[in-house]
């Protein structure tokens, strides 16, 4: 049923005239009378029927009245529930890598609690592929996912993603040794030993195989884990040498340096299904995570 005729139903039933009805929505009384005469072919009933020289509504036209009531009623409120300038109000899913989710997402809890506190976050972890596929399963509505320059992930063309951060990543090798030199020269010092990358993402054993291939030699991935405070405690227990954030915090018998020519940066997006952004939840999370990011 379109609602618009809907609505010059429930317009006939309270002001009882066509003519009234057709001022009151600035249409020709003759488009009322048509659009009426399709809602009832549409429910194969009559609406109407003649009363004097005016119309009235018959018993089931009386009956639709009363519902296109609360019909309206949901549609105004779905309406105002996508309307960008609306309050933010039930819940919003996201899925996100763990430490973006510490970094980013936690903050934010607080923040929607004084801001908008008809609003629920729900969190996921997960890695990049992982959210990605939930977002076009329709599983969450926002994923924070990540790529390298290294090891760059094109997005879909039917998301919408917006670069939120950049992170210098360096390698974790066991503490005293000598790290001088591009990250070429740094990777061939490890050429026989042992490399430790992601399990749940290629990103890592991606960038990993490229500067191994500028050093001349393929890298023997033994372990693979997404904490990075595991992939520290295997390094530190002699087990191998993995990419790890620059500025991360070295556990004792770690060191963690930097590369360069080439510099590896991870790079962090958020990203939702395209049109979803302008929903006022997730228009509000997008406002609140970019700014604060990029200061």
């Amino acid at each position: 049923m379109d609602t618009r005729r809907l609505e010059m139903l429930l317009e006939l039933s309270e002001l009882g005239s066509m003519r009234e009805v057709a001022d009151e929505l600035g249409v020709t009384t003759s488009t009322v009378s048509q659009q009426l005469a399709m809602l009832a072919r549409d429910v194969h009933v009559p609406l109407l029927e003649p009363d004097g020289r005016r119309v009235r509504l018959t018993p089931a036209g009386r009956r639709l009245a009363t519902h296109a009531v609360t019909i309206l009623a949901a549609v105004e409120a779905a309406r105002m529930d996508l309307d960008p300038d609306s309050e933010p109000v039930g819940e919003v899913r996201v899925a996100s890598f763990a430490s973006a989710a510490r970094r980013h997402l936690l903050p934010l809890v607080t923040q929607l609690a004084d801001t908008a506190p008809k609003l629920h976050l729900v969190m996921r972890e997960h890695e990049p592929a992982e959210a990605l596929d939930l977002l076009a399963r329709d599983r969450v509505d926002l994923a924070l996912v990540y790529d390298y320059n290294l090891a760059p992930h094109r997005l879909p063309d039917s998301v919408h993603a917006a670069a939120i951060d950049t992170t210098r990543w360096g390698l974790g090798v066991p503490a005293g040794t000598d790290t001088t030199g591009s990250a070429a020269a740094v990777f061939r010092r490890f050429r026989d030993g042992e490399w430790i990358v992601n399990s749940r993402n290629t990103a890592d054993d991606e960038v990993v195989r490229t500067i191994a291939a500028l050093a001349d030699f393929t890298p023997r991935i033994t372990h693979r884990a997404d904490s990075l405070e595991l992939v520290q405690d295997l390094i530190a227990a002699g087990l191998g040498v993995g990419l790890l954030p620059a500025a991360m915090p070295a556990v004792p018998g770690v060191d963690i340096t930097a590369l360069h020519d080439p510099a590896v940066t991870l790079r962090s997006y958020v990203v939702t299904r395209r049109g979803r952004e302008s929903w006022a939840p997730v228009a509000l999370l997008l406002r609140l995570l970019t700014p604060a990011i990029r200061r």
